[in-house]
């Protein structure tokens, strides 16, 4: 018997060491060290969220020639780039012409930074790193792995960067979200509007851009007073088609019949402005000042830990995804007066449901 006592400690003990090795090796760790844990897809305000993190493609001056920042381990000189794509990337950097939403575009650099963080790299666009990068990208998205940027790779992106957004995935059944009631909105302070304009979000949406907006003041990139200021957050749907009729230009790539900003949840903020223009000009050169600025090269790699995704043709735009979209009514039921001819292309479609037009990206 005082064997058998003794047999079952012994094992008892042999159970608990095994025990202890397995929680040692699979608990996940404190603090970050070896292993990283999910970050959550609705920002809270328990979530110690990690540091900004920095690309060197995506913070200036990453145009053809730069070099990686101080610290940045990817070498931009990769000598498995494929032939001579890093030149041909440095030339059409400016002088692709392209109709990448519709209307005619020269060069891709507006779009530089949502490519380098869409494949990875800290490499400026005209760099073998970067060359590298985008081969390898093609590659696991079933291209040809020239390490060129072209219309086809960058719609596969874009496909992705519109499914992106919650608004977009519900418009692709043809369906137009429903907006909040306007009581339960909350109010922007007046130091968080441009020129004085009265701002509503959702709540979830505004305590999230205010989180956002203090770790941008933390990491020096709001150079300007009115950098990151909201000029248009919630829109009343009656109000935007009364104006879709009033002035005759809907249903194009600037206005659209059924906008993102009903929902409450979507805003335009100030990333920069080109002289003579302002912080929603979608004109081409205005557009290409924003993606220079530290600002928006920051939100491209950082916005989504709090939530936000872009609509890629314009910097100023964000929507929230904290929150999902509410029941909303047929797009095909919606007034049409003012309505333009469609001038995007259509997102394309996905098992085997049909492609949705312009409405389903136009943000403003």
């Amino acid at each position: 018997m005082r064997v058998l006592r003794r047999l079952l400690w012994g094992l008892g003990l042999l159970a608990l060491a095994v025990g202890g090795f397995w929680l040692w090796v699979m608990w996940p760790p404190i603090g970050g060290g070896g292993g990283a844990s999910p970050v959550p897809s609705q920002p809270r305000d328990d979530v110690a969220y990690a540091a900004p993190q920095h690309v060197a493609s995506i913070d200036p001056p990453a145009l053809s020639g730069a070099t990686p920042l101080a610290g940045a381990s990817e070498a931009c000189d990769a000598t498995d780039a494929p032939g001579s794509a890093a030149a041909v990337n440095a030339a059409s950097l400016s002088t692709l012409v392209w109709t990448p939403f519709g209307k005619p575009e020269t060069g891709w650099e507006t779009y530089a930074p949502r490519i380098a963080a869409e494949i990875g790299t800290t490499c400026a666009p005209g760099s073998n790193g970067f060359a590298s990068a985008l081969a390898r990208w093609q590659g696991a998205h079933g291209q040809a792995r020239t390490g060129v940027l072209d219309p086809a790779a960058f719609g596969v992106m874009l496909t992705g960067w519109h499914l992106a957004r919650p608004f977009v995935r519900v418009n692709r059944e043809g369906m137009c979200p429903g907006a909040p009631l306007e009581a339960n909105l909350a109010q922007a302070a007046p130091k968080e509007s441009y020129g004085g304009k009265a701002i509503r979000l959702r709540p979830g949406a505004l305590d999230a851009y205010r989180r956002m907006t203090a770790e941008a003041k933390a990491a020096g990139v709001l150079r300007r007073p009115e950098a990151l200021t909201i000029f248009s957050g919630f829109r009343a749907p009656d109000a935007d088609a009364q104006r879709c009729a009033r002035d005759n230009n809907c249903q194009g790539l600037s206005r659209t019949i059924c906008s993102a900003h009903r929902t409450g949840l979507a805003m335009d903020v100030f990333i920069d402005a080109a002289p003579g223009f302002g912080p929603d000009s979608s004109a081409d050169a205005n557009r290409l000042a924003m993606s220079r600025s530290p600002l928006y090269r920051w939100m491209v790699v950082n916005a989504g830990r709090f939530g936000f995704v872009n609509y890629a043709y314009e910097p100023w735009h964000w929507e929230w995804t904290g929150e999902g979209m509410l029941p909303g009514v047929p797009i095909s039921s919606l007034p049409t007066a003012g309505s333009e001819p469609v001038t995007e292309p259509p997102v394309a479609p996905i098992s085997g449901k049909p492609a949705v037009a312009t409405v389903a990206r136009n943000s403003r």
